[in-house]
């Protein structure tokens, strides 16, 4: 993986700071929204990310550790967002794990009901 030269990465992040500031100052002055989205995306670009905000923070982590700590952590496993947050809408009835399954089939089993399809509809 090819990472931008450190010098780089500072300056491209402290333009995008100052230009962060200034449109805190005037968040009404569409001049200073533009570079200031301009200077997000060029620092997108130089980190690959999608989110100004997580470019930023990975410049200050690049640039406060060495290359190799980098790469581990951007290479570390992280977790399925949607696994962690449970997205999406559960429909009524629908079966989403084997033990919520099996637990179906025994309380289907104990009422003397027929053993419930493997859908769960």
């Amino acid at each position: 993986m090819l990472l931008p030269a450190k010098t780089e990465v500072a300056r491209h992040l402290r333009r995008y700071r100052a230009w962060e500031r200034a449109m805190l100052a005037s968040p009404e002055d569409r001049r200073v929204r533009v570079t200031f989205e301009d200077a997000g995306y060029t620092l997108c670009v130089l980190m690959g990310k999608r989110c100004a905000r997580e470019a930023a923070d990975a410049a200050e982590r690049y640039l406060r550790t060495n290359v190799v700590t980098y790469l581990r952590e951007q290479s570390a496993p992280r977790p399925h967002v949607a696994a962690v947050a449970g997205r999406g809408r559960r429909r009524p009835g629908k079966v989403r794990t084997t033990q919520a399954r099996a637990a179906q089939t025994r309380a289907a089993e104990v009422r003397g009901d027929e053993t419930p399809s493997p859908t769960g509809a």
